[in-house]
């Protein structure tokens, strides 16, 4: 569909990509990951014809669509939210409007013999099996379906543009490129401006609806909820693995294991040969076996060990000041904003050494909240410090607030004081930016590079109260590992407002749900939250279940039995798909297995039979992968009928 064909870019001496070389095929879902610096935007705006490559080329057909959400890209503010999605519908707008225009010439022509006459009725056809193919028919529900997908209520829809914040405004970008339904789409981190509803239901629709998807995001389960296969960039070079990110993690290591052993056993070999033609060259009767055992050397296609990218986050949050007891009090807290109520009425205690997140959709008052722990805005009701409390604060935009025109040295030697300004090259070395990269300009970094530079600030002066505003976004997710076990060593108190599942998973042991102008206390981790919604989520399918039940009563017996057929025979078709969905998914993962294990065998022997069996294998995955898309938006009509 979509080829990249001896990919180079260098940038001022330093060479970006090598003669990379990679083929996108329809419905593959790629996981492009790589450490912050290695490229992975860059490709992406490659694709998207937005850069041109030093030397190389993307290939594609002519009638290949792309949909490119970059990392930082905000619509105009004069149209509301949904006439701005309404946007994604030009073409069908314009041949609604052509075919209008037709079906007005035709009720008021009277040559009706006539070749004009015949022509219009031509074109009406086409433009109607054309508007009928795209589908015309139901635009507004789709858009306004996957605009309340993405976390939009229907009173927002007639609001402007320009009321809302840059997370919002991402979202409209992101509805209008899935409303277009292109051929392959290039999300550049695409979860930054998400709740964690909002990525589920962006997962479910990359799996289920979309064609090819080009992905860079550092949300771990997000990758896995949606790849088929994962694209590593590493030091110039691509890594092409058609499975998972979790698995490909699996498959990568055991790989480089296998190099790591096939070269220590061929370099033992080699100094077996090197010394036997050192002991017997002098000695006429082995030189027989002396000269074969050269050729053997001359003729030996040498093993190379990848070389690979081993530069790692080290952080380590300084020893805590010891605080009181309840670092943070809140009682009967308001916020309001003019005439719009944030929180209204709120409570929470945090004791000394708890680590809780702040979940919920934007605009529900998280990082609000933050703001007054932080005393950067008024609010009414008792907000209480404990005793010695020190507080530590990353901001959801601190690595925008940095001064493009300085370099990282510069950056850090502005804020450090005392002894710490003497050791500024080791912590910029603990963070990545060691050697010449410690003069690099702010303005040359990546958006993880600016994240890793906004942290060290955290570590200038030890703090008792971590308060971390979405920490994780731009992180790569070797160095969010990183930070995640440096909060679960640190020994003060950890608020950490995140959308991202993994990130949490295991660091938290308490949940608070903002949302209605409230904030609900859960105990328990991140995904125990999760099901606790599910489980609500059901409650409440059952509570509608049981009013439709008692409006069932009313209706005549007759009536309530042809009803009870129609519902044994949906469910029963429904529960078939189901089924035959399970099935492909096996298929569906034998077949990539088979193709990784037979992908290693044909990377350390030439076997020409392999060939032919990997295309036969590629051919039964296609087939099998357009079986179970088939499959899926037929379950998902089904559902949408229930």
């Amino acid at each position: 569909m979509i080829s990249a064909e001896q990919l180079t870019v260098e940038f001022g001496g330093f060479t970006l990509f090598d003669s990379i070389s990679f083929l996108i095929n329809p419905k593959d879902r790629i996981a492009l990951v790589g450490k912050n610096g290695a490229g992975k935007t860059t490709l992406l705006s490659l694709f998207a014809g937005e850069q041109t490559p030093s030397s190389g080329r993307i290939v594609k057909s002519s009638d290949v669509t792309i949909g490119y959400l970059p990392q930082q890209l905000l619509p105009a503010g004069h149209l509301t939210v949904m006439e701005e999605a309404e946007t994604a519908f030009k073409e069908i707008q314009q041949l609604q409007q052509s075919i209008d225009h037709l079906t007005y010439e035709l009720a008021h022509r009277t040559d009706h013999q006539t070749a004009e006459y015949h022509r219009i009725i031509e074109q009406m056809t086409h433009e109607t099996e054309q508007l009928h193919i795209i589908g015309g028919g139901n635009y507004l529900a789709e858009a306004e379906k996957t605009l309340m997908g993405l976390g939009f209520m229907r009173t927002d829809f007639d609001r402007h543009v320009d009321e809302f914040s840059g997370g919002w405004r991402m979202r409209i970008e992101l509805a209008k490129i899935l409303l277009r339904k292109p051929d392959l789409l290039l999300l550049d981190e695409p979860t930054n401006h998400l709740d964690i509803e909002s990525i589920q239901w962006l997962e479910n629709f990359l799996s289920s609806q979309a064609h090819a998807v080009l992905l860079v995001s550092h949300d771990r389960a997000f990758l896995d909820n949606v790849s088929n296969r994962t694209i590593e960039l590493s030091l110039g070079h691509i890594h092409d693995y058609r499975v998972s990110y979790s698995k490909y993690i699996g498959l990568r290591k055991e790989q480089l294991e296998q190099q790591q052993r096939a070269y220590e056993n061929q370099q033992k070999v080699i100094q077996d040969t090197e010394d036997f033609i050192d002991r017997f060259r002098s000695k006429a009767t082995k030189a027989v076996q002396v000269q074969s055992r050269i050729k053997q050397l001359d003729k030996l296609e040498r093993i190379e060990v990848e070389e690979i990218d081993n530069s790692r986050l080290n952080l380590k949050f300084p020893p805590a000041p010891r605080s009181g007891t309840l670092p943070l009090e809140i009682e009967h807290l308001t916020k309001v904003y003019g005439e719009k109520t944030i929180l209204h009425d709120i409570g929470l205690i945090l004791h000394r050494g708890e680590k809780v997140a702040f979940v919920g959709k934007n605009g529900e008052g998280k990082t609000t909240l933050v703001k007054c722990i932080m005393s950067e805005t008024n609010h009414t009701g008792l907000l209480r410090l404990g005793h010695n409390v020190k507080i530590g604060y990353f901001a959801q935009n601190q690595a925008a607030l940095l001064d493009e025109n300085k370099t990282v040295f510069q950056t850090i030697d502005d804020v450090a004081v005392g002894e710490i300004r003497t050791k500024i090259r080791d912590i910029l070395g603990a963070f990545m930016f060691g050697g010449e990269a410690a003069d690099k300009k702010v303005k040359v970094l990546s958006g993880g590079e600016r994240s890793r530079l906004a942290m060290i600030r955290l570590l200038l002066e030890p703090v008792n109260l971590l308060i971390l505003d979405e920490p994780t976004n731009h992180l790569d997710i070797p160095s969010k590992d990183v930070l995640k076990s440096a909060i679960k060593a640190f020994d003060g108190t950890v608020i950490i407002v995140s959308h991202d599942r993994e990130f949490l998973d295991g660091l938290v042991t308490k949940v608070y749900e903002f949302g209605q102008q409230k904030v609900r206390e859960h105990l328990g981790g991140i995904y125990d939250f999760l099901q606790h919604k599910k489980i609500e989520s059901l409650k409440e399918l059952e509570r509608k279940t049981t009013s439709k039940t008692a409006a069932n009563n009313d209706k005549p017996e007759s009536e309530n039995k042809q009803e009870h057929t129609a519902r044994k025979e949906f469910n029963r078709q429904l529960k078939k798909v189901e089924r035959q969905i399970e099935e492909a998914e096996t298929n569906i993962d034998r077949l990539e297995k088979e193709i990784t294990l037979l992908e290693i065998a044909m990377s350390e022997e030439n076997i020409p039979s392999a060939f032919e069996e990997y295309e036969r294998l590629q051919k039964q995955l296609a087939a099998e992968m357009e079986r179970w898309e088939q499959l899926s938006i037929e379950k998902e009509k089904f559902q949408s009928q229930e």
